[in-house]
């Protein structure tokens, strides 16, 4: 694995902590809230990129930053039995939130909406979220790969 993806991961880091994503939390937010901004960023990302480079780079992008998430819960210090069992169920969840911005422009406001709920359940103002990934969404759009290496 490269260093030169650490870029990419600390731009995705960035935009994790944007204070703004947080404003309609109804609880004290989480890792795992700040995990799934996090992995939902990564999908768009990976999403965006894919049919205009090459399969390998974004292996290496999507290997580098599983391992560089791995690296940080065993920094929050959880043991290796759960850090394997954590990281297969964030997988499955990276996984499940790709299958659903894989038709995100196909969407309506409503189906959006509930995308959004389903993986982000303390939110209660999901219209600030989905415009603030439509808005991301577009962002990449004007960008290539190369920019963000």
């Amino acid at each position: 694995m490269s260093i030169k993806y650490l870029n990419i991961y600390n731009n995705l880091i960035k935009l994790t902590t944007n204070k703004n994503l947080y404003k309609g939390l109804t609880i004290q937010d989480t890792f795992y809230d700040r995990l799934v901004f996090f992995l939902i960023h990564f999908a768009f990302f990976l999403n965006r990129f894919k049919n205009d480079n090459e399969p390998k780079i974004l292996q290496d992008i999507y290997d580098f930053n599983f391992r560089q998430l791995e690296l940080s819960i065993r920094e929050i210090g959880y043991g290796d039995q759960s850090i394997n069992k954590k990281m297969k169920d964030y997988i499955n969840l990276f996984h499940s939130i790709i299958s659903e911005v894989h038709f995100w422009d196909k969407l309506t406001l409503s189906e959006k909406k509930k995308t959004i709920s389903t993986f982000l359940s303390n939110f209660d103002k999901t219209d600030y979220l989905i415009e603030y990934f439509d808005k991301y969404r577009q962002d990449l759009s004007k960008k290539t790969l190369n920019f963000f290496l």
